[in-house]
């Protein structure tokens, strides 16, 4: 089996965040003046202020996300870079007890991430591919799907269900 690598779309992520930042900008200009307007428009400015922060704080703390599984090295290799933060987690297959699929967001309203999770031999899940990094085909649980039947292969976990 050849390393399987994979990168999280940093500029989908940035696009995201700075939509939600532009999305509270408006609500805080629309509801400005909250003091005449009663307690819906100071919800609306609270709303505002509210995305404002969520979208400026997602584009600091965001970053890019990538993941490698080497099955020469019999080890997934996960390396978060951000604006002021790196790290880098190493987990060997042997550690990895089995793979689910998990699932952000709600049906109704069209925003759907799924994501792997690993269940450790400690007990500990781990988001492998994590919700919200943008990872081209995130939003589609057959593709998602796919990852977990091609990561069970390398884990030679495949047979088991």
């Amino acid at each position: 089996m050849e390393v399987w690598k994979s990168q999280s779309n940093y500029t989908n992520q940035v696009a995201l965040s700075l939509g939600c930042a532009l999305a509270g900008s408006v609500l805080l200009w629309g509801f400005r003046d909250y003091h005449s307007a009663g307690p819906n428009a100071l919800a609306g400015f609270w709303l505002g202020a509210l995305l404002l922060g969520l979208g400026g704080w997602s584009v600091v703390a965001g970053g890019r996300q990538g993941v490698t599984v080497d099955p020469q090295a019999r080890c997934i290799s996960v390396d978060d870079t951000g604006l002021f933060t790196r790290k880098h987690r190493s987990i060997p297959f042997g550690e990895v007890s089995r793979v689910s699929i998990g699932y952000l967001g709600k049906k109704s309203n069209g925003v759907n991430w799924y994501y792997l999770v690993l269940h450790l031999a400690d007990g500990e899940e781990y988001p492998l591919f994590a919700p919200g990094r943008c990872y081209a085909g995130g939003t589609e649980r057959l593709v998602v799907a796919g990852w977990r039947r091609r990561l069970e292969e390398y884990l030679g976990l495949s047979g088991e269900k």
